[in-house]
């Protein structure tokens, strides 16, 4: 069997980086938990621009934007509550918001290095991040919050 694994070189986020993403993440979810649309479907979505890098947007049949990745937020928090609150595969933890924000946050800043490994330093990177619901199979957005972001 062959491995098709590309071969490249993870971009670690320098720590500047890891806080305005953090600040921005941690915005959109405010704002969506606190209209009450943080539902089982919610998904926090991002677009990844390295400056001198073409990389053309995808669309899905429709022409909804493909993200370059998407995580749903249902698998760290809590769908349906007015304020944000850690899934219930952390309620035995001993800090279950710490953690479930600190395993969103890994999951995030690993899949943005994957995105990021062609460019050879943070600066100049933009990041462009939703949070909300999209309508199925259509993907055009029900709800959504958004932000992009330049990196340090």
């Amino acid at each position: 069997m062959r491995d098709h694994t590309p071969n490249f070189k993870m971009l670690e986020l320098s720590d500047e980086s890891k806080r305005l993403i953090k600040d921005t993440v941690t915005q959109l979810l405010e704002k969506l938990s606190g209209d009450g649309q943080l539902t089982p479907d919610a998904r926090l979505e991002f677009w990844v621009e390295i400056p001198g890098v073409k990389h053309p947007r995808g669309t899905f049949r429709g022409g909804c934007l493909m993200p370059d990745s998407y995580l749903c937020l249902s698998d760290w928090f809590k769908a349906g509550t007015p304020a944000i609150e850690a899934g219930e595969e952390y309620a035995e933890k001993e800090h279950p918001l710490d953690e479930a924000w600190a395993d969103l946050l890994d999951e995030l800043y690993y899949q943005i290095e994957i995105f990021t490994s062609m460019a050879t330093a943070n600066q100049g990177i933009t990041i462009e991040l939703w949070a909300g619901t999209r309508n199925r199979p259509e993907c055009e957005w029900l709800y959504a919050v958004d932000k992009k972001i330049e990196l340090p």
